[in-house]
């Protein structure tokens, strides 16, 4: 091999030194818990924008942190229970049977093999049709918030510190049943062409549940993923969402990555599934520095 592969100077060299001093940084850090307990939506209308990924990998970094997170996958294809390695199969009780009222919250929640605080109410391919059957049910926007502040003032809930919602990619019901028990909604950005389509309606209808049905939800985290430093469209896209939510965006970047992408065949988070992979450590210092910034809200 040519001596020249090993000069500190190259682009690759530069990376990997930068990798490893950020790793190190993780062993160090330490995030603070929240007094009561943090209730995050995370959504995007546009699919492939890596919307559960971040939703499970950033619940995980928190659980390796010390916190209890409860993941509820309120999205029908299931994505997030898969990767938590969470069976989901029609006969278990699920988040469908939440919402339409027939089983507490309690009752379907079940630890992650991954790790002992970290928890899942898994979704159910039933969860499809309750867009049609809550538009005749009363209070049909407030079914998941009633179900999971009873679950939070109960004894086993009253330990969770995070819930994080996976939302459906669509702006029906069930992602406003989740704008109405959060109190922050999370949304991925793909560092791509057309990144910020459809954030504007997302923005809005935020604003609609805002002012209409929760007062007290907020915008609180962009995070951008897929990001390829080797092309200048991504680096455009960076600044661009930087410059439209200069506060909210958070300074972590997500990048693309093979290990995240076959985390979750396997079952797991990419935390689990290789911890020190840039997408790994990138997903940590997000969850890092979300946990810093609600200590500061």
């Amino acid at each position: 091999m040519n001596q020249s592969s090993f000069d500190a100077t190259t682009p690759l060299a530069a990376e990997l030194e930068d990798l490893t001093r950020r790793r190190k940084a993780l062993q160090d850090s330490k995030a603070p818990l929240p007094a009561t307990a943090r209730v995050i939506a995370v959504a995007n209308q546009k699919g492939g924008v890596g919307k559960t990924t971040t939703a499970v990998n950033i619940a995980s970094a928190l659980a390796h942190l010390g916190a209890t997170v409860l993941v509820i996958d309120l999205d029908p294809q299931g994505n997030a229970s898969t990767a938590l390695g969470i069976d989901h199969h029609g006969e278990i009780s699920s988040i469908y049977d939440v919402v339409v009222g027939t089983t507490d919250l309690a009752d379907t929640v079940v630890p992650s093999p991954e790790h002992p605080n970290l928890l899942c109410s898994p979704s159910t391919l039933d969860l499809a049709g309750s867009e049609i059957e809550l538009v005749t049910m009363p209070a049909r926007e407030h079914r998941l918030s009633r179900a999971l502040e009873r679950y939070l003032g109960s004894e086993e809930g009253a330990r969770v510190n995070y819930v994080i919602i996976d939302c459906p990619p669509s702006l029906g019901l069930l992602t406003v049943n989740a704008f109405v028990a959060a109190k922050e909604v999370m949304i991925p950005i793909q560092c791509e062409y057309y990144a910020l389509e459809g954030v504007s309606q997302l923005v809005r209808n935020i604003q609609l549940v805002t002012g209409h049905l929760n007062p007290d939800l907020r915008l609180s985290t962009i995070v951008l993923t897929m990001f390829d430093g080797r092309t200048n469209l991504a680096h455009q896209v960076v600044a661009d969402v930087r410059e439209h939510f200069p506060s909210e965006t958070l300074t972590a970047v997500i990048p693309r990555s093979v290990r995240v992408s076959e985390a979750p065949s396997y079952g797991q988070t990419v935390i689990s599934y290789d911890k020190s992979s840039p997408g790994a450590v990138a997903y940590q210092e997000a969850a890092v520095e979300i946990a810093h910034r609600g200590a500061t809200k």
